[in-house]
């Protein structure tokens, strides 16, 4: 789909009872409404939908609330899951009084930071290939209350049930604990599942490749082919809506949560990017590792601003429980060629089209759009000021000696550092108006109640090592 004319007729045509409106809050998660398909023509599509806008989390205040969808014919997906049958579009926020994008809303910032690349002249299109995993449990459960804060995961699959008694048996075929990469079936219980997931999201007309298990017990990815910023953070939330409503129905779980589990690997996104012009990739050439200048610079610019970035790329306070190292985790601010323990690492590839950049430290509690934005701004900033990334390190990081480590930098060690980061270094962000200081603001207020939540209560850990003193 093109227009407005396209997605009306495909209703009539396909008797498509629902158009299901689209739009995700500044914390990354998609938000929907449906609306009859009788009350669907040219002209809706063309003038949008009124919505309470004081009702999302960091938008309007209630005296300024009025605010309104406007779908975008370009992205619409039938629904694989509603009863009725029902077409789902990505949704823009604008303001109605003069049908410019509001600022606070992602998906409007991942298209200002498109736009603002073409503006710069360093190139004409960027491309984004996110790889984000997850888990999947049986059961969850948690609570937080005055006087008990508890949480437990169980899965027929996870390493700790090698003993345990299951009615059927207990087979013990399980992946053990960092020992889930690749293993076949029977070991590998979740063929079927993630096969299905994929199929879903081909049938729906997402561009994918491949599944399997991953690193941890109970740990699985999917495979996204790349595309441009906005569609593919369109992509990583569809990936997200698909994955946990085909676990839900198996009767499962499945959690993007970046550390839900202690002692085993975590849950990242690792971001590849690169970007092109006139037609050809900007990042091939002949400096290290095949790369470009402006690759290299791109380079600088994100380890130069990564502390600010983590504010975005790594959102939740849950997400510095998995950038601790032992558990390749991507901690150090360092480049390399192939190099999985560096948290930048370019992929060895015989095809300069497939040149490309991978930022290993994101997670996938990100916002998409305001994570891959974010990477963008930080990486053209490096291009206009030509940041050296300084040398590459090609040795294994996890395994430096100590005198070593001390002078590589690091990512941040807890989403307070990272928002002090982004306050003391934002303006990368704001060229070209496609961040604003008052999205900024706005967001880091609604991260700031998350710190404040999070270090005010009581860790079952702390009653283990202090209840006794």
């Amino acid at each position: 789909m093109t227009d407005a004319a396209s997605v009306v007729k495909k209703m009539k045509d396909e008797e498509v009872e629902y158009l299901d409106l689209r739009f995700v809050d500044p914390k990354g998660k998609l938000q929907h409404v449906t609306v009859i398909e009788s009350e669907i023509d040219e002209d809706f599509l063309a003038e949008g939908f009124m919505f309470d806008g004081s009702s999302v989390a960091g938008w309007k205040s209630i005296d300024k609330s009025d605010m309104k969808l406007l779908p975008d014919c370009t992205s619409v997906y039938m629904d694989p899951f509603f009863a009725e049958k029902t077409m789902c579009i990505h949704c823009d926020v604008l303001e109605p009084d003069t049908n410019e994008f509001y600022e606070r809303d992602p998906r409007a910032t991942a298209k200002k930071a498109e736009a603002y690349l073409k503006s710069s002249g360093i190139g004409d299109a960027s491309y984004w290939g996110p790889e984000a995993e997850f888990f999947l449990f049986d059961n969850v459960k948690y609570a937080v209350e005055m006087n008990k804060v508890s949480y437990e995961v169980d899965a027929v699959d996870g390493a700790w049930n090698s003993d345990a008694d299951f009615e059927m048996g207990n087979m013990g075929m399980r992946p053990l604990i960092k020992g889930g990469y690749f293993p076949l079936p029977p070991v590998d219980h979740m063929q079927d599942i993630r096969a299905e997931m994929l199929s879903t999201m081909a049938r729906i007309g997402m561009k994918v490749d491949k599944h399997h298990h991953e690193v941890a017990s109970c740990q699985h990815e999917l495979g996204l082919v790349f595309g441009s910023l906005t569609e593919q953070a369109d992509a990583i939330l569809k990936y997200k809506y698909i994955i946990q409503q085909v676990a839900n129905a198996y009767g499962k779980s499945a959690t993007f949560m970046p550390k839900p589990i202690a002692g085993d690997n975590g849950t990242g996104m690792h971001v590849n990017q690169s970007i092109w012009k006139d037609g050809k990739p900007l990042f091939a050439g002949d400096k290290y590792a095949d790369l470009s200048d402006e690759a290299l610079w791109y380079i600088g610019g994100v380890l130069k601003h990564a502390k600010a970035l983590n504010a975005f790329t790594n959102p939740s306070t849950n997400s510095y429980k998995r950038l601790i190292p032992g558990f390749e985790a991507p901690v150090l601010l360092a480049y390399s060629a192939r190099n999985r323990s560096a948290s930048i690492r370019i992929p060895w590839t015989e095809s300069p089209k497939a040149k490309r950049v991978e930022t290993r430290f994101p997670d996938p509690s990100a916002n998409p759009y305001l994570a891959f934005s974010a990477l963008l701004m930080a990486g053209l900033d490096g291009i206009k000021n030509k940041i050296d990334p300084g040398e590459a390190a090609d040795k294994d990081l996890y395994d430096l000696p100590p005198e070593e480590l001390a002078g590589i930098p690091t990512v941040c060690g807890s989403l307070r550092e990272a928002l002090n980061s982004l306050e003391d270094d934002y303006e990368f962000l704001t060229a070209g108006d496609v961040f604003t200081r008052d999205q900024i603001e706005g967001y880091a207020e609604l991260k700031w109640e998350e710190v404040y939540a999070f270090e005010h209560c009581p860790h079952p850990i702390e009653y283990k090592m202090y209840y006794n003193l």
